[in-house]
């Protein structure tokens, strides 16, 4: 068996009731649930439609992402999440690199790097070089001045947390941010990479080992071990080229508002929903999220 959701944009609210129904008619699903009125919907289905990714293709054009996935298991027992442009809305290095004067020339090589066009490392270390003899202090007024979080990542965390799952948060950024999203958020860890400083400036080096790529899928399987789940009880959530291993290795992998290399190969991928929509693909009715 298997659950079809429908997710819209929770600003708009604009799911119509009978797309879902004509949807479920077409598809032999069962009973429609309404998780949240005008937004999010789901339904069971025997087996997966054949024509699963021209839906999908069309229903972005009306700004409604569609998931299909197995019954079982699906409300997860570990969330494993970005940070950059997942759980913020910005991507740290970015702004940073705003203040020191070379923002354009970083966001592009980011750009590029989480799209997959780069290698992650060489890319990072050639970034964070250009922010060389940047005052340290900088750190805190990019955090108080320039980082907005993604919506619904508190009510993620925490609604998943009251039912007993763990969360990480684990990204390519650096430990001076993940260190106060996290504490924000609730997540219960957090890891990252380091920037150097010496004498209030940084140094233009990253700590090492650099977490790329192969770090978060290595965090994936070090906490499934210590938790005594498996990666099957994991809900992953990214949008770059780096986070590809630890999306593949996930339960549940879930490309959020990502990159199109991401989500090319990605099952599920949310376009228009902000992350209370990997609430609803675990089947939360809004009624339960904490908020």
């Amino acid at each position: 068996m298997f659950v079809v959701t429908l997710i819209t944009t929770p600003q708009e609210r604009a799911l119509d009731g009978a797309l879902v129904e004509n949807l479920r008619n077409a598809w032999g699903g069962g009973d429609a649930q309404w998780l949240a009125i005008d937004e999010a919907a789901e339904f069971p289905v025997p087996a997966l439609p054949d024509n699963q990714q021209e839906v999908w293709a069309d229903l972005q054009a009306a700004c409604v992402d569609l998931v299909a996935q197995p019954a079982a298991n699906r409300r997860k027992k570990m969330l494993l999440a970005d940070m950059d442009s997942t759980m913020i809305r910005q991507e740290c290095i970015d702004e940073l690199a705003g203040e020191a004067g070379v923002g354009a020339r970083v966001a592009d090589i980011t750009a590029r790097a989480m799209n997959g066009e780069l290698d992650f490392e060489a890319a990072l270390i050639e970034r964070v070089g250009l922010l060389k003899d940047l005052p340290e202090v900088m750190i805190e007024q990019v955090l108080d001045q320039r980082i907005t979080y993604m919506p619904g990542g508190y009510e993620l965390v925490n609604t998943m947390k009251a039912h007993g799952a763990y969360a990480a948060l684990v990204s390519g950024g650096f430990t001076a941010f993940t260190a106060r999203v996290a504490a924000a958020l609730g997540f219960d860890e957090h890891r990252a990479n380091t920037l150097v400083a010496e004498g209030g400036k940084l140094t233009g080096q990253v700590g090492r080992p650099i977490l790329g790529k192969a770090a978060k899928v290595q965090a994936l399987e070090e906490i499934t071990v210590q938790r005594g789940i498996l990666a099957a009880d994991v809900l992953a959530v990214g949008d770059g080229a780096n986070d590809l291993g630890m999306l593949g290795l996930a339960g549940s992998g879930v490309a959020l508002h990502a990159k199109p290399t991401v989500q090319a190969q990605c099952d599920i991928r949310i376009n228009h929903g902000d992350l209370t929509a990997l609430l609803y693909l675990q089947g939360y009715n809004r009624d339960e999220f904490v908020t």
